[in-house]
């Protein structure tokens, strides 16, 4: 049985849940899902410009589970934008 996962905070939650291609539907994208937390890391991390100990703090996580969810949030954005798939946030 897995070890249950652990409420981490999140700060920010953006108004847009959709980034795709321009002049390409929707419906013809794969999408790729970015968590919450994923998004939060990176606006901590890019935006905010703190170091990973302070970013780790802040979402009330260990520095190596935030390094883990920061690379898993780049790899997603990489993949979406080399292979022009759609960007979903989730909650």
């Amino acid at each position: 049985m897995p070890r249950p996962r652990l409420c981490r905070k999140i700060g920010f939650y953006p108004n847009v849940n959709y980034f795709k291609p321009q002049g390409v539907p929707l419906s013809c994208l794969e999408i790729i899902e970015l968590t919450a937390e994923e998004v939060e890391a990176l606006r901590l991390k890019n935006i905010e410009g703190l170091d990973q100990v302070e970013c780790a703090k802040k979402m009330k996580t260990s520095q190596s589970t935030f390094q883990r969810i920061l690379a898993s949030a780049y790899q997603k954005i990489s993949i979406a934008l080399i292979e022009g798939k759609a960007i979903k946030i989730t909650k």
